[in-house]
């Protein structure tokens, strides 16, 4: 048994600004992807995943008891196939901030969900925001509180705009130029990151003042120029914002930035070489970096590994 293949996605801007009502955007990443399987000899790793499925199928049973109007699954084939040793065969990293147990949670649903809203019937804002609620308490599971966006780019595989907490849609992003010397990449920190602890100090800083007024008036305020300037193909004003969420990002998030990035944080700032910023909700796992020059930034990042994820 194989199901079919959910990627990994990657939020180009809104990691914790989504949380107070930033503006958004999700890309899906297709390098990575995991599918629901069965084998005949199961690996250590598949064993580990067996048995964290086993949980998710009592959590799941729990969560559509509670809830029944937002969702029920087939769970006695969902608790069958557990049983015969089903995991979740996936390459995408865990702890990098680019939707491992989105995918699963993705896969899930497709296989197990009753009455389920797919891909091919017209996607109103309202079937997008039921979808991105059953995800969110779906994947809740994993770690905490979850916006349910993650399995959402996941399940649809298109890029996602996030307008605000209640307005999301597909979009289109301008198209890729496999030529072009600007370009997203992903910068491997070599750490894993843990999701809940960084959320956590988030929402403590939130507690406090300043740190609000720093979200509304410059966060927020960037991460919507971005993506505004990104999906109307506006590039200069893309880097213009960029570099200031970056310098904003540095300042305020230092808990959320591996402590040996932040000089090579500031360098991008200092020589506009590339910008840097979270990928996901920080700690470790992978960097976000935006270039107007790729092989400037190759350059000046030679001792890390780089992964082009977006070209133009």
């Amino acid at each position: 048994m194989k199901g079919p293949l959910f990627y990994s996605k990657i939020l180009l801007f809104g990691e914790y600004g989504i949380i107070k009502d930033s503006k958004g955007l999700s890309i899906p990443y297709n390098f990575y992807n995991g599918a629901l399987k069965v084998d005949e000899s199961p690996s250590v790793e598949a064993q580990k995943s067996n048995a964290s499925l086993s949980r998710f199928a009592e959590y799941l049973t729990q969560l559509q008891q509670e809830q029944p109007k937002l969702v029920t699954f087939n769970i006695e084939a969902l608790k069958a196939d557990v049983a015969r040793g089903m995991y979740f065969d996936s390459s995408i990293p865990q702890g990098y901030g680019v939707g491992s147990s989105g995918a699963l949670v993705a896969a899930i649903y497709d296989k197990y969900a009753k009455d389920k809203i797919t891909v091919l019937e017209n996607l109103t804002r309202e079937k997008l925001l039921q979808l991105k609620t059953i995800f969110g308490q779906m994947e809740s599971f994993f770690h905490g509180k979850s916006s349910g966006l993650d399995p959402l780019n996941s399940y649809l595989s298109i890029p996602i705009l996030i307008n605000s907490k209640d307005n999301i849609e597909a979009t289109g992003i301008p198209s890729q130029s496999a030529t072009g010397k600007g370009a997203v990449f992903l910068l491997d920190s070599g750490i894993v990151g843990e999701t809940a602890p960084m959320v956590n100090i988030f929402m403590e800083k939130l507690k406090e003042e300043g740190f609000r007024k720093m979200l509304k008036s410059q966060f927020i305020k960037y991460t919507d120029a971005c993506v505004e300037s990104f999906l109307g193909g506006d590039m200069k004003s893309l880097f213009a914002n960029t570099k200031q969420l970056s310098k904003v990002v540095l300042n305020n998030f230092k808990p959320m930035i591996p402590e040996q990035f932040h000089g090579v944080w500031q360098k991008g700032i200092d020589t506009n070489d590339y910008y840097l910023k979270l990928c996901g909700s920080g700690g470790g796992g992978y960097i976000l970096g935006f270039t107007e020059d790729l092989e400037k930034a190759k350059q000046s990042l030679k001792d890390y590994k780089l992964e082009v994820v977006y070209q133009f």
